[in-house]
């Protein structure tokens, strides 16, 4: 990709710079927080521009290493020649700012490098927040304008063919690193452009740390991954920011490398490690509105895909009955997240979206055909304190009349909160689910203790 490309709608126009001696002094003494005075900003713009005229517009910016080299050099050549004088930290922070509207994503480019972060929201282009071990707070950044927001929002749906402007002013997009991205933008935002980015880790989190960190008990992680292999279909719900998608990710590493995985997503995200995935993204409408293809197409074509799992990364419409009928037939072992309070909650949502297909279906038969397909609901919930735990394991035993019956397998329990930390275990309920039959048909045999059977439990 050239320069030229990577640029494009970047603003060249020379901007007016005061550069009396008594402005390179104040520029040169400030502190870091001083870094967006309109001195410092004039300054970096003009020599921004001057080094975008000066690169090759043909380089490949894909080589990073090499671009950096390149831009450094001309950044010191022009500084020598415009005898701009900084103190070094304002030296190399203005470098790092230049380097990262070139290559990276401007004033957000740091914030996306710190690995403590794990949500980043732009609300305008001066009011920037992050959250940080589940707290917000304000970041030490800002954008100059709203139009340099609009610049970073279209550097990063442009690649994936997807566009935002009045006529579309929402868009869902992701980086390339898999992080998430919703951005929104004036007529329907009266705040100017909006930006959240979920980041997921570059790293992925291993089923140990979730453990290490209280997410979710050894035992629970046992009874998830025999049913994982015994290919029992599984729906991981929670409310937003629960950690549906990391959980996801964790429980999908449990299926076997030498089946053929179907991903299924709005916006690729899933990071999963085996040898034979195949990944799906849906894609909206075009300027015309046409060319729509919908999660709904998407399950549906999977099927003559030769899946040995599907795996949706969360199911919101119409595209429910489709996955219930590809669990239904012979398409055990899929896996998707969905939006709820609980697992009841979540059998209601999944009733609900079905009904979104359009098919004029008695209520009774989808909830046959949920009960029928649904095995386990794994419900996730962000507690008060920030952390994300594993709340229930519930199995989906079957109907009861016009009703569904679960069985809580695991439940968290509360003991107490303390220190401004949520105190308490997931722990086992005592019942064995009905499906066990099938887990121990695959040649896995948990032992009863995973259950609290004969085993006695030890509460703090």
């Amino acid at each position: 990709m050239s320069i030229l490309k990577r640029l494009q709608g970047e603003d060249s126009k020379p901007t007016r710079t005061q550069s009396s001696s008594s402005d390179r002094r104040s520029v040169t003494n400030s502190q870091s927080f001083k870094s967006a005075q309109p001195a410092y900003q004039d300054m970096k713009r003009r020599v921004q521009n001057k080094l975008i005229a000066t690169l090759d517009p043909q380089m490949d910016i894909t080589q990073t290493k090499d671009v950096r080299s390149s831009i450094q050099e001309l950044f010191d050549q022009l500084l020598s020649e415009e005898n701009i004088v900084l103190s070094k930290p304002e030296r190399v922070r203005m470098f790092d700012q230049i380097v990262a509207e070139i290559l990276g994503f401007g004033p957000l480019q740091p914030l996306l490098e710190d690995t403590s972060i794990t949500e980043i929201m732009v609300n305008g282009p001066k009011n920037i927040y992050v959250e940080r071990k589940g707290k917000l707070l304000r970041a030490k950044v800002a954008f100059e304008s709203n139009d340099h927001v609009n610049r970073i929002i279209e550097r990063i749906v442009a690649p994936l063919g997807r566009r935002i402007d009045e006529s579309q002013p929402y868009v869902d997009a992701r980086l390339p690193d898999g992080s998430r991205v919703n951005a929104v933008i004036p007529p329907i935002s009266l705040i100017g452009p909006v930006l959240t980015i979920r980041i997921f880790s570059k790293v992925p989190i291993t089923v140990n740390q979730i453990i290490e960190w209280g997410s979710i008990s050894t035992q629970a992680v046992e009874f998830l991954k025999a049913c994982v292999k015994a290919k029992m279909n599984i729906v991981i719900s929670g409310g937003t920011g629960s950690g549906k998608t990391t959980l996801l990710n964790i429980v999908s590493s449990f299926i076997p490398n030498d089946e053929r995985i179907v991903t299924i997503e709005n916006a690729a995200e899933l990071q999963l490690r085996q040898e034979h995935v195949v990944t799906l993204e849906s894609r909206p409408a075009n300027i015309e509105g046409k060319g729509a293809i919908t999660i709904r197409d998407l399950v549906i074509n999977s099927l003559r895909m030769r899946p040995d799992r599907i795996i949706v990364g969360e199911i919101r419409g119409g595209e429910s009955i489709d996955m219930l009928q590809a669990m239904n037939t012979g398409h055990d072992g899929s896996l998707t997240t969905a939006h709820s309070n609980s697992p009841r909650d979540t059998l209601s949502r999944l009733e609900t979206m079905a009904l979104m297909a359009g098919m004029d279906l008695p209520v009774r038969v989808i909830r046959e055909q949920i009960a029928s397909a649904v095995d386990v609901i794994v419900h996730e919930s962000r507690m008060r304190d920030g952390s994300r735990k594993v709340v229930n394991i519930t199995e989906v035993a079957g109907m009861e009349g016009d009703v569904i019956t679960l069985t809580d397998v695991f439940a968290f329990e509360q003991s107490g909160f303390d220190e401004g930390k949520v105190l308490g275990v997931l722990r086992p309920t005592g019942l064995r689910p009905k499906f066990m039959d099938r887990i121990e048909a695959a040649g896995i045999h948990l032992s009863p203790q995973i259950f609290g059977i004969g085993a006695s439990q030890h509460r703090r």
